[in-house]
């Protein structure tokens, strides 16, 4: 008795709980994301008009839905539940435009073509799609499995027992993952199709659905806002008003910075099971209100040592991320340079080095300043050594800036930027203007050699008398 009240009041407050997310959803609801839905042979889902162009489907229209459907559907539910997913996805990587062989969806696409039933929601808020786990563990009194196809191999189901099992997929990464969404999209396909094809061998009907927790492309809407002149009426965008970067990590030493640091994305990875696993710590180091530990950090003269100290990332108690610079005269340019010798990571008593002097330089007047500083793409840090723990990690820096010597005030020197003078573009465009001026200046010879006729006819001389035969 007191189980059944415990879950009654449980999925009283899930109830609750997925009715102030769709008040709160219905009024601020600006990002939108897919919904499908299908199910296996020999059921089929409640038919619903087509949503209306523009329409986004609201918390209790889901809900309404998702109740309806599961009186005539099976009760074995899978949620591929994706990071992000916008319907330009299907656009660009799907065969929509003849192109199977280079879709990235084959098997959901064969899998909605042999479905007895499906549904296709273009528009659904996305503090909706978030809240569908919740929805689903409401309506099927049971508790959510997060699985992977191995797992789900292992486990045998029974047809007449309500489960859940979620399926977490990746979209793809900001600089630390070498897969293209294109490739990140297909191997999510061939998880969905591998889930499949185990819920076939085992002869378990099924309810699948696929969505993701936010769009991958985010559109510009158009609100009009109606200002009253007299009888005209004007049209505005909603522009947003871009947030101010955030300050640079400063280190000071003896009550002056001495050390300055900003990047838009600070990433790390390491290979695991066969998959990089990685974790962004831009939103532990910078910030409102963040203030990183930076114990074991030190400057003077010659030398500079900046120490990030984190707590549990990528399941590490410690984790310190570790930038060591140094700057020496060097007698060819007869002036001071800074290199940043190594970048280090140091976790649970292991570290691992990566070596950054040859491609990280600048004027020790100066800051340093690079789009992008990786370990694998275009890599300005390698490992140490070949068998150093740095290969098994992977680091990516967007927008990297770092300054360690002197250092005035509270902003970066001028900057160095890591992009030499004649890059791709700049050899594209001389080349260009080379084949150019050799065209023109072949066309100008060519005119220089044209020669007039060595005799005209004059009208009033004598005319020429051309012979009519021999």
């Amino acid at each position: 008795k007191m189980a059944a009240v415990r879950m009654l009041s449980t999925r009283s407050a899930l109830r609750l709980v997925a009715l102030l997310l769709g008040v709160f959803a219905a009024g601020q609801c600006t990002e939108h994301v897919p919904l499908l839905m299908w199910t296996s042979d020999g059921f089929s889902l409640p038919s619903r008009s087509d949503p209306a162009a523009g329409h986004s489907v609201s918390m209790s229209e889901l809900q309404s839905y998702l109740n309806t459907a599961f009186r005539s559907t099976p009760h074995n539910v899978l949620l591929f539940l994706q990071d992000k997913l916008s319907v330009d996805d299907f656009t660009k990587y799907a065969g929509v435009f003849g192109n199977k062989q280079g879709s990235a969806f084959p098997n959901l696409e064969s899998t909605l073509q042999s479905s007895s039933s499906s549904l296709l929601l273009p528009s659904v808020c996305s503090m909706v799609s978030s809240s569908l786990p919740m929805l689903l563990q409401d309506e099927l009194n049971t508790s959510p499995l997060y699985m992977d196809p191995d797992m789900l191999a292992q486990l045998r189901l029974n047809a007449s027992v309500p489960v859940l099992l979620i399926f977490s997929l990746p979209y793809s990464s900001s600089g630390a993952d070498m897969m293209s969404v294109k490739e990140v999209l297909s191997g999510n396909d061939e998880m969905i199709g591998q889930v499949l094809r185990i819920m076939g061998s085992q002869s378990v009907p099924y309810t699948a659905i696929y969505t993701a927790l936010r769009p991958s492309r985010l559109m510009e809407e158009v609100i009009p806002e109606v200002h009253s002149v007299g009888a005209r009426s004007l049209l505005q965008f909603r522009h947003e008003g871009s947030p101010a970067p955030y300050p640079p990590v400063e280190f000071k030493e003896r009550g002056s910075a001495c050390i300055l640091l900003w990047a838009k994305n600070l990433t790390v990875s390491e290979y695991r099971l066969g998959r990089w696993e990685r974790h962004n710590l831009s939103p532990k180091t910078f910030g409102e209100g963040v203030s990183p530990k930076l114990e074991g950090s030190f400057c003077n003269a010659t030398h500079s040592r900046l120490v990030l100290n984190y707590e549990d990332i990528l399941g590490y108690q410690s984790f310190k991320l570790i930038f060591v610079m140094s700057q020496r005269h060097y007698q060819v340019s007869a002036r001071r340079w800074f290199t940043m010798d190594q970048v280090q990571l140091e976790y649970d008593r292991k570290t691992a080095s990566f070596n950054g002097s040859r491609g990280i330089y600048a004027p020790a007047e100066y800051s340093y300043r690079c789009h992008s500083v990786t370990s694998f793409r275009y890599p300005l840090l390698t490992p140490r050594s070949a068998k150093d723990n740095a290969n098994n990690w992977r680091i990516s820096f967007d927008d990297f800036q770092i300054q360690g010597f002197n250092v005035t005030g509270k902003e970066f020197s001028y900057a160095s930027d890591c992009a030499g003078f004649f890059t791709p573009g700049i050899w594209m465009g001389l080349l260009i203007s080379a084949l150019m001026v050799l065209l023109l200046t072949y066309g100008l010879h060519m005119i220089m050699q044209l020669h007039t006729m060595d005799r005209f006819d004059d009208p009033k001389g004598p005319a020429i008398s051309v012979p009519q035969s021999e």
